[in-house]
């Protein structure tokens, strides 16, 4: 596994993390127990911090980075993910925040300044747009994503279930990897 120190900062994982092989986390990253990252996923905390949260998934594949500090954002953003989200393949994060219960579908890319409120689910293939803030409660789809309607009782439910259906992958990983 290809976790590094860039610039004295070293990644902390919580307790029963699994990051596979392939994933390469550096820098100013947290990620939160019984969370997981896998193949080929990059983390990249090297100009701003990274914070992910407990029994959160990044999928195979997927980019996440902040936007650094400078002249045309003097505070920059750093990538805060929270509780129990699911994060498809090949999607893209980027200095954006997302909040807990929140499942990001395959190939979509948020941008930076962007907020997910809670309990969202972004559709396949979605764009968020920079600064752009999803309102908690609903489903959003498109390029850009546009809000199409709220969430029903049994979409919110996926949540903790996808969310409980990785910490059990993970942990089926973690003893293939170190028995």
């Amino acid at each position: 596994m290809h976790i590094r120190s860039y610039q004295g900062k070293q990644p902390i994982l919580g307790t029963t993390v699994f990051v596979d092989p392939t994933a390469v986390v550096l820098g100013d990253v947290e990620i939160g127990d019984d969370s997981s990252v896998w193949p080929l996923t990059v983390i990249r905390g090297d100009m701003h911090r990274i914070r992910i949260g407990r029994c959160t998934s990044i999928q195979d594949g997927s980019v996440l980075h902040i936007t650094h500090a400078g002249p045309f954002n003097p505070d920059g953003f750093p990538l805060i993910i929270g509780d129990e989200v699911t994060v498809g393949h090949q999607v893209t994060l980027h200095g954006c925040t997302i909040g807990n219960r929140v499942l990001v579908g395959m190939g979509s890319m948020v941008m930076d300044g962007a907020v997910v409120e809670d309990e969202v689910v972004i559709g396949a293939g979605s764009l968020v747009p920079p600064g752009k803030r999803l309102e908690s409660g609903y489903l959003y789809v498109g390029r850009p994503a546009k809000q199409v309607r709220p969430l029903t009782e049994k979409e919110r439910e996926f949540f903790s279930y996808s969310a409980n259906n990785y910490r059990k992958l993970k942990d089926l990983h973690l003893q293939e990897e170190w028995s």
